[in-house]
């Protein structure tokens, strides 16, 4: 005890000079804060669920939110006996109480440890509201634990009685988030109050906090980047300042040592408990070939389908590393998913099962054509995640829309913006590290996919043909002659409100 005692103190001395440093250092959320801060200003108890994948920044956001409130942080244990998580449980309660001495038992069962944080926060005379913090959540649970059961109890019986109480559960298994705590059929049925989903920084949230953290860079570098690592605060926190894009995707997954090398190992079986079948779709849908119906997916990896089937692919969405999207025309049933988390993108096609590793590797493999190749469907997957960017750029942010694909077997469109004003943008998307050329047979080929596009599906809507490209575009006269709208990379770093 004495042991624990001193690691205790000693970590809490630094915590205001931390908790100081790390205000001055949030980036982006703004709308997930917002939420949070509903919960100090409402009345009434708050219980509220958050979640998202490992690494995404979820408990920095609570703490920070709830920096002045905060009343009990605990953190689970991952995968340890009921016994070790009571007693870490109870040490946490007495670190927070500044007790100098253990009970003479300590709880057996979670009702016990559950009571003694009830009588403890009765103990509380303050006015103000209290949170109270569980982390990792779903580590805390096993079976015949009795956890859950027990803090349904806690919520319903015992916080739901106080008006100054926020009950926040936060997890990164969103698996088990999603079906235990969201789609609770028992004692916490409906009893989430405030929900958020936690999602990587945006280009514009990755370009503040790397600016922020020292890391000067140009917007095709930050590009490259993020092609490689999304916005993943986590990740983005080892961008060295002073070093290259190039030199630090070195570093992160070929130098010694490197931070993201054995990453994905440990990825999915933190998020899943059982995360065979969640790879297995991913990997699939890391081929170059962008886009499978769940029929197309089921069939290919010979998947029973059914209910658990189908909670596998919620699972795989509200994590974020697959999304979906609509072939114009077609019924909502036939949307498309393809594998949107860059980072596994990245590290399926470049890192794992590759012969050469060490420094200098990334300087070779980024000067080759296969990167090259890739990076056009990497750059497309950026742009349909920042649809809400280029429509600000575009000017119809305030317009409703709907986003989808189309194809038929001799024309593509990469995206289609219909919008709600009888209008519909045809967007091609294309990376390259130079102003973007416009040949002869290239403005023949876009004028046929719009002319296909008009036969095929009888729209009369009017379509603007619209330009995506990193660097821009050449002068050239075919730009006039297709009455073409151009936006280059920067449109993506914009920051609609």
């Amino acid at each position: 005890m004495d042991a624990y005692k001193f690691i205790s103190v000693q970590s809490n001395i630094f915590l205001p000079i931390l908790d100081a440093y790390k205000i001055v250092m949030f980036v982006g959320r703004e709308q997930e804060i917002r939420q949070l801060n509903q919960t100090l200003t409402r009345s009434g108890p708050h219980l509220v669920a958050v979640y998202g994948r490992r690494r995404v920044g979820k408990t920095y956001l609570i703490r920070h939110a709830y920096r002045a409130n905060l009343t009990f942080f605990a953190t689970a244990l991952q995968g340890k006996s009921l016994k070790r998580q009571l007693e870490n449980f109870t040490l946490t309660l007495l670190e927070h109480q500044k007790e100098e001495v253990l009970p003479e038992q300590l709880p057996s069962t979670w009702l016990q440890a559950f009571h003694l944080l009830r009588t403890w926060i009765d103990r509380k005379k303050t006015s103000k509201k209290k949170v109270i913090f569980l982390d990792e959540f779903p580590w805390y649970h096993s079976k015949r634990s009795g956890f859950l059961e027990a803090f349904g109890n806690f919520w319903n019986n015992y916080a739901t009685t106080r008006n100054d109480l926020i009950v926040v559960i936060c997890g990164s298994a969103a698996s088990w988030m999603i079906k235990n705590v969201l789609a609770n059929k028992g004692s916490l049925h409906n009893r989430i109050t405030t929900r958020i989903r936690l999602l990587p920084f945006n280009l514009a949230e990755t370009e503040e906090f790397l600016t922020r953290s020292g890391v000067k860079l140009d917007r095709y570098s930050l590009l490259s980047l993020y092609m490689t690592i999304g916005g993943i605060p986590h990740y983005l926190d080892r961008i060295e300042p002073g070093k290259s894009a190039v030199q630090n995707i070195d570093q992160l997954f070929y130098g010694r040592n490197a931070l993201l090398r054995d990453e994905f190992d440990n990825l999915y079986p933190a998020l899943f408990a059982n995360p065979e079948r969640h790879l297995k779709v991913v990997r699939y849908l890391s081929a170059p070939k962008r886009g499978r119906t769940k029929k197309e997916i089921i069939k290919a990896l010979r998947i029973t389908p059914g209910g658990s089937t189908t909670r596998m692919f919620n699972e795989l969405l509200e994590s974020g590393f697959i999304d979906a999207y609509y072939t114009y025309g077609k019924k909502a049933i036939d949307h498309q998913y393809y594998l949107s988390d860059e980072y596994s993108l990245f590290y399926m096609k470049f890192v794992e099962n590759r012969r050469s590793q060490g420094k200098g590797t990334w300087m070779k493999i980024a000067a080759s054509q296969a990167w090259k190749s890739w990076s056009g469907l990497a750059f497309e997957t950026i742009c349909l995640k920042h649809v809400r960017e280029i429509k600000q750029e575009l000017g119809i942010s305030a317009v409703l829309t709907e986003e989808s694909k189309w194809q038929d077997p001799k024309a593509q469109i990469d995206l289609l913006i219909d919008r709600n004003d009888f209008s519909i943008n045809v967007c091609e998307i294309k990376f390259s590290q130079d102003p973007f050329k416009i040949t002869k047979r290239y403005a023949e080929q876009l004028r046929n996919k719009v002319s296909a596009f008009r036969a095929k599906t009888g729209s009369r809507k009017s379509l603007f043909l619209t330009l995506i490209t990193t660097m821009g575009l050449v002068e050239s006269k075919y730009i006039q002659q297709l009455n073409l709208i151009s936006l280059d990379m920067n449109a993506l770093f914009s920051d609609p409100k």
